[in-house]
């Protein structure tokens, strides 16, 4: 009880960050918490999948159950709790490991799945939301699936060290390709060797969860879910399981409000840039030298700016990624709220990987300008950025990484098209998709491992750009890191940039934000001052949809 007060009160002192470190007590105390089961002011108990002791092979039990179609939210919910209620008085499995889905399809009431998960702001849980670019995932009926949202955690992943192989064979033990929608939910660090800052500390090196509840938003319907995961041999066995799940299962709202999808105008008390202007101007410089050395072998690096913000009012995760929404075209939307964490939030264009059996798809995307205010206008500087020198060596560089990558786990690969424009609502970018066919299903890991980090967000040569990353100011955390899911027969990754981490601090009633940067590629001929006009223009995804109001901030240089 000594550990968990003394986290709670280390949860509730914090302003930010920034300006509060930990000390080395507190930190020993946070991260021996975080370790072990996490907990939520004291109320919640979890799996944690990647303890030391746990079986290879997969689970003795995987199901998916689909329950009598209900019209309602409630009556779904209802339906569940009876059925669990069901399961614990009569346990139907005998195995010592397994995982069950149970799912209720509604058929009358429409809620999206961002409006379930606002409706359970009150749950002091760990929460996933995650809305594909293109809906290529579907249902037992066929119909494509929308967005997921959930909350609890039926098993977790997370550990401190680099997220590796047998990590990976932790989150496959439970998946099947006879339950394609049980998903693995998560992120992975930017870079697992560097130092990790305090506010990144609950995500581990890799985080990743299978929701307790989730609500599946399909075309034409729903699903409220629930899963049920245990395994003896790491001391979480069925009684467990369904005992938190229903604990869960009593906290979650049956009635479904649709939100305001858009803040007030807001102002801001601080905003830090990490760099400051000053700052990045020599690092760009910096880089440049190192390009243009006649030894070095460094023809690309990817350098990033952190924004941190702390505005008047309060602005819930959710309600900033709903109007991220209006930026959605072509982009993935997400939110992962580990326990006892700051909510990491995105809107990302960028795809890392698709995989569908044995197919894989994965893009080139580089070179950045502002959408015109005309047909005209936009047109005009679509052109500019196909003829730009300096944005196709960038875009080139990406482009034929990715496909050396490909070719080294894929029987053939395919460019098509090689290089065209990509529209976003705000910006446009250079853009070619690659695709090719695994040897086998175990190449997963390999294809994820070998394209993160892409010359995208790094570098070129890797291993050169992000040692000269390491010496900048910040950590990346999950920024432009991977984010996505892993299934049965189906994965999907993207890149974790337009992202931000946004944490509610609890001493001042005001919110703290994170902007997890925007990055720009330095390679020969960059301007360091319209690289950081391009950062500007990235960032305003975040500023102009929430309306902050930038002339009143405080404006604070910081190295």
């Amino acid at each position: 009880m000594a550990t968990a007060s003394a986290h709670k009160s280390l949860t509730k002192c914090t302003n930010t960050f920034l300006l509060f470190p930990l000390s080395k007590k507190q930190h020993s105390i946070y991260t021996l918490h975080f370790h072990q089961r996490p907990l939520c002011h004291g109320c919640y108990l979890s799996m944690n999948g990647c303890r030391k002791g746990q079986s290879r092979g997969p689970v003795g039990t995987i199901e998916t159950q689909t329950l009598e179609p209900v019209a309602t939210t409630s009556m779904a919910l209802y339906s569940l709790k009876m059925t669990i209620s069901k399961m614990k008085s009569e346990p139907p499995y005998r195995s010592s490991s397994g995982i069950v889905r149970l799912q209720v399809p509604i058929e009358e009431e429409e809620v999206e799945a961002i409006d379930w998960l606002h409706s359970q702001n009150h749950l002091l849980l760990p929460r996933c939301f995650f809305s594909g670019r293109e809906h290529n995932s579907f249902d037992s009926n066929g119909r494509s699936l929308v967005s997921v949202a959930g909350v609890g955690s039926a098993v977790s992943f997370c550990q401190p060290h680099p997220f590796s192989y047998w990590d990976w064979i932790s989150i496959r033990r439970f998946l099947s390709e006879s339950c394609p929608l049980i998903r693995a939910y998560g992120a992975i660090r930017f870079n697992a060797k560097a130092k990790v800052s305090s506010e990144w500390l609950p995500f581990g090196s890799f985080y990743f969860v299978i929701p307790q509840v989730e609500f599946n938003e399909l075309e034409g319907g729903s699903m409220l879910t629930t899963t049920i995961a245990w395994d003896n041999t790491i001391s979480w066995s069925w009684e467990d399981a369904i005992n938190a799940l229903q604990e869960t299962l009593s906290k979650v709202s049956a009635s479904i409000v649709r939100f305001p999808k858009q803040a007030p105008p807001t102002l801001i008390l601080s905003s830090h840039d990490i760099p400051s202007k000053i700052y990045w101007d020599i690092a760009v410089n910096r880089a440049l030298e190192m390009i243009k050395k006649n030894n070095s072998l460094l023809t690309k690096v990817v350098l990033a700016r952190s924004t941190r913000v702390v505005p008047t009012t309060n602005i819930d995760p959710l309600t900033w990624l709903a109007c991220l929404t209006v930026e959605s075209e072509n982009a993935y939307q997400f939110l992962l709220q580990p326990p006892n964490a700051p909510a990491f939030i995105g809107n990302t264009p960028e795809q890392l990987f698709h995989r569908k059996w044995l197919h894989i798809t994965s893009e080139a995307l580089a070179g950045t300008r502002a959408r015109g205010v005309s047909m005209a206008l936009d047109r005009q500087i679509e052109l500019d950025l196909l003829t730009s020198p300096k944005d196709d060596i960038e875009f080139t560089i990406v482009r034929d990484t990715i496909r050396r990558k490909l070719e080294g786990v894929c029987e053939k690969v395919v460019i098509k098209p090689k290089k065209m424009i990509r529209k976003l609502p705000r910006i446009q970018h250079l853009f070619a998709q690659l695709a090719g066919r695994l040897r086998s299903e175990e190449d997963e890991f390999k294809i994820l491992s070998s394209l993160h980090p892409s010359p995208a967000v790094c570098g070129f040569p890797t291993e050169e750009a992000q040692l000269l990353i390491a010496k900048t100011v910040f950590d990346r955390g999950m920024y432009a890191g991977p984010v996505g899911w892993f299934g049965g027969g189906e994965s999907e990754f993207a890149v974790g940039i337009r992202s931000a981490l946004v944490e509610k601090v609890s001493c001042n009633f005001e919110d703290f934000f994170l902007l997890s940067g925007e990055k720009r590629g330095i390679v020969e001929g960059s301007n360091p001052y319209l690289e950081w006009d391009e950062l500007e223009l990235k960032t305003s995804q975040f500023t102009k949809l929430l309306k902050l109001d930038l002339p009143l901030r405080q404006k604070v240089d910081c190295k």
